[in-house]
């Protein structure tokens, strides 16, 4: 039970800070940060799948989400932040939390690509942001060491990468997750 109490508490630390901050006093700091993190993700998604290029490229928007997810036994919750660009248009800075109910232990740091095939589709979600939906994973990996399970996904219009960072995590969970606009920023 000891042990429990322990994995709860560095977990609950773990994913208050990466909630918590993107890093920059001001506004303006925390924005240069979020679309540094943006651009560093987008390099690693081309390392790793060059084909995600074009299909960005050609497509009229996309969102890089920064989360960090904690899931011990029945609960899971993540917080984060991100940005979503649009061709023609400012960026649109948002925020995100989730939470779920099922099976898994562990502490995980990934990224989230989204890439809108439509405009409808990108506008509902800058406007509305919410999803809900079942997730398995596995991941172990630190730093370039270990591995994660982790893939592309097409749901309604949008294609999903994700990448992990870095975590030990084992989950099936069903979650839900709320995008929202992130007032400082905008």
């Amino acid at each position: 039970m000891r042990f429990i109490q322990i994995i709860l508490a560095v977990s609950l630390l773990i994913i208050l800070s990466a909630c918590a901050s993107t890093g920059g006093q001001t506004a303006a700091q925390k924005r240069q940060n979020i679309i540094k993190m943006r651009n560093q993700v987008l390099q690693e998604l081309y390392q790793h799948k060059p084909s995600a290029k074009s299909m960005i490229a050609s497509a009229p928007g996309y969102a890089v989400f920064s989360n960090g997810n904690v899931n011990i036994i029945f609960l899971s919750v993540s917080g984060g932040y991100g940005v979503v660009t649009r061709k023609n248009a400012s960026n649109v800075y948002m925020k995100m939390a989730e939470a779920g109910i099922g099976l898994g232990l562990g502490v995980k740091d990934f990224r989230a690509v989204f890439v809108f095939h439509d405009n409808n589709t990108l506008d509902q979600f800058i406007k509305h942001g919410w999803q809900f939906g079942a997730h398995a994973d596995a991941a172990a990996k630190a730093s370039e060491q270990g591995a994660a399970v982790a893939g592309e996904m097409l749901v309604d219009n949008i294609t999903v990468f994700q990448i992990t960072e870095s975590g030990l995590a084992l989950q099936a969970t069903l979650k839900g997750t709320r995008y929202w606009k992130d007032d400082e920023l905008n």
